[in-house]
């Protein structure tokens, strides 16, 4: 995971291509700079791709705390199975709501007040008052 501002899309675009890496939509750098995400494809594996380009505090302490990994000549950080769930928690579309309920069990010791912590200042954001009551919900 990393952090994109919204001057280097057409760059990271240009990049990504040499990787096999292509945007999924058409005027992907238009909709990125209005919604705050770049939406791409790993053509070869067919892997959706989503940069945020958000500086949220979140997101700031998600890239500090996520792991390196490579894969082939490409190295991506990937967040913890805790930033995930925050991350899916906030999409909270069905899908995103199944994934909460596999991480959580593939990962039992979880660290909850941290989930419980961001899930909240997202469920006011959001205006989603029980964002969390189903989120811990899917947690047990």
């Amino acid at each position: 995971m990393f952090l994109l501002s919204t001057q280097e899309i057409p760059r990271f675009i240009e990049l990504a291509r040499t990787e096999n890496i292509s945007p999924r939509i058409q005027n992907a750098e238009e909709f990125a700079r209005k919604n705050r995400i770049l939406l791409l494809k790993h053509v070869p594996t067919e892997t959706d791709i989503d940069i945020s380009l958000g500086i949220l505090p979140f997101e700031e302490e998600m890239v500090k705390r996520g792991s390196t990994k490579s894969f082939a000549n490409l190295s991506i950080r990937l967040p913890t199975p805790k930033d995930l769930i925050i991350m899916k928690a906030i999409a909270h579309r069905p899908k995103d709501l199944e994934d909460i309920r596999t991480i959580a069990d593939k990962y039992p010791s979880l660290d909850v007040q941290r989930i419980e912590k961001w899930v909240k200042s997202f469920e006011e954001v959001l205006e989603t008052p029980d964002l969390w009551n189903l989120v811990k919900s899917l947690l047990k």
